[in-house]
């Protein structure tokens, strides 16, 4: 992330955020585990941060550790950035598979939860992609309702789920659907709320 601020956007602009990196998390299945963030690199994220973004935002945290430590670290160094929490933002909850590397879960679970991708939860105690998506397009309707420009300070799974509300896409019935982007960490994307054509653009 350079030291640039933002450039202009249409209002309402609702922009993300992904959390710092989590220490001994590659390759693990972490989504609502609520684990914290590096604090060496929330802070550096949060100078970032606080360098780029325009005044007069909302900010919304989800409620998971890794997030609540980049919102106060940029409160810290931005007062007018005071946040909320709102737990419509915290990542997909995975149920049984969390904690578990990616590698040692059974292929053949994935295969059956990409049969029913979207009303099948993909582990004990997990919960479906239409509850995630539900969810996350309720705190996007509610931005659109407040017209306010928003930061949501969150998780790449929310930053996925957003790019296809913004494309009209709230069904994503075939797991083939789901957005395979990179959601990289020090980037904010931004969707302007009232013009589908600038959605999902990626500033860092």
């Amino acid at each position: 992330m350079n030291d640039q601020r933002l450039p202009e956007m249409p209002h309402p602009t609702l922009l993300l955020v992904r959390h710092a990196a989590v220490d001994d998390s590659d390759g693990v299945c972490y989504g609502a585990s609520d684990w914290s963030a590096n604090s060496a690199a929330t802070d550096a994220l949060a100078n970032a941060l606080a360098e780029q973004l325009p005044r007069d935002l909302c900010v919304l945290a989800s409620p998971l550790q890794r997030c609540r430590q980049l919102a106060v670290a940029l409160q810290a160094r931005r007062p007018d950035l005071a946040f909320a929490v709102d737990p419509r933002l915290q990542e997909f909850n995975f149920g049984a598979w969390e904690g578990r590397r990616w590698a040692d879960i059974d292929r053949h679970a994935f295969d059956r939860w990409f049969v029913d991708f979207w009303r099948r939860p993909p582990a004990t105690g997990a919960e479906t992609t239409a509850a995630f998506m539900n969810r996350v397009a309720a705190a996007w309707d509610a931005c659109h309702a407040r017209a306010l420009d928003t930061l949501w300070i969150t998780h790449a799974g929310v930053v996925r789920a957003a790019m296809l509300i913004a494309r009209g896409a709230r069904l994503p019935i075939n797991a083939s659907q789901w957005p395979r982007d990179g959601i990289r960490r020090g980037t904010i994307y931004a969707f302007g709320l009232d013009q589908p054509s600038r959605n999902g653009e990626a500033w860092c």
